[in-house]
């Protein structure tokens, strides 16, 4: 009950509010994207920049954590895949978007807040290693999966470069990047940078949340039921219950560093995985349907993760 009352609710709360906040007409739609780009281009950056220009370094770098995490999500990846193809009599495309339902989570909006409200300033560097190498990789596997499926060989040659780009303009890589520069190097920060950057990145949780919550609103349960059931399980339960074998089991890390990479499995599905599937015309239905069940189911599964994990 301490976990519900301190940790989840807290963040599953503000996400409820936003989303009935939308669907009753409290909060206007239109103001949904105003909101979201206030918190990735204004909030998180300076955020990330804030704290990883002060954040402690690990010398090495923990492989181990981020082998966990990836290495599970490939393995459910594959699993997701297996599933859409053989059970479901699906083609390569609806699969490979099946695939990145079980392994893409919603790490930024969700995942940062959720972290950051369980473990304070020691879960900043373990959640931040993941979403460097999170949505780029993801990205580039569905689009090869995707792409290399249907033929489309001259598309696929200019996936380096693409992601090359999207990176290049993306203002949470960029304000992470710059956090981690500026540690590496000791460079002095003036005190209205360190001012404007705390001040600014004090915003980013609450705003991040809610944001996530009234894009929610947007979408609607439009199909594909047991498909859509099918992802959420693998997302919610296959993911993590991996990761922590693999952390625990084959690899030997800090409790903390373990618990970070299970409770970032557990996230619901991304939007991304919507957008993916819309753009290919491969399985849209099942991922906007997937998304908002394994977000609303996320709520109990991820209390159960938690005490499981003894988080308090």
């Amino acid at each position: 009950m301490e976990i519900l009352i301190d940790i989840i609710l807290p963040v599953f709360g503000t996400v409820f509010i936003a989303y009935f906040a939308v669907r009753l007409g409290l909060f206007p739609e239109s103001a949904i994207d105003g909101l979201s780009k206030f918190v990735f281009n204004f909030a998180i950056p300076p955020m990330l920049f804030h704290t990883m220009s002060r954040q402690t370094l690990p010398d090495p770098i923990e492989w181990e954590f981020l082998f966990s995490f990836f290495g599970a999500g490939y393995v459910v990846w594959v699993l997701g895949m297996l599933v859409s193809l053989w059970w479901f009599r699906r083609d390569f495309a609806h699969a490979s978007l099946a695939g990145m339902t079980g392994a893409f989570g919603n790490t930024v909006l969700l995942g940062i807040p959720l972290i950051l409200t369980t473990f304070g300033e020691a879960g900043t560097l373990p959640v931040f290693l993941i979403i460097a190498f999170h949505s780029w990789q993801w990205f580039a596997v569905v689009t090869i999966l995707v792409e290399g499926g249907r033929g489309q060989k001259g598309a696929m040659i200019g996936i380096p470069w693409t992601i090359v780009k999207s990176l290049s303009k993306n203002p949470i890589l960029i304000g992470l990047m710059l956090g981690l520069v500026w540690n590496i190097f000791a460079l002095p920060l003036p005190q209205p940078v360190v001012d404007i950057t705390g001040f600014l990145g004090r915003a980013a949780l609450p705003c991040a949340v809610f944001a996530m919550g009234a894009s929610l609103a947007r979408y609607r349960i439009s199909g594909a039921i047991w498909e859509a059931l099918a992802g959420s399980v693998l997302k919610l339960i296959a993911f993590p219950a991996i990761t922590y074998v693999i952390a625990t089991h084959v690899f030997v890390m800090d409790p903390l560093w373990r618990d970070i990479a299970v409770i970032m499995a557990a996230l619901p599905v991304g939007v991304n995985v919507y957008l993916f599937a819309d753009r290919y015309d491969a399985g849209a239905p099942a991922a906007a349907t997937s998304m908002l069940i394994s977000t609303f189911l996320s709520f109990g599964t991820i209390g159960l993760l938690l005490h499981f994990l003894g988080v308090r």
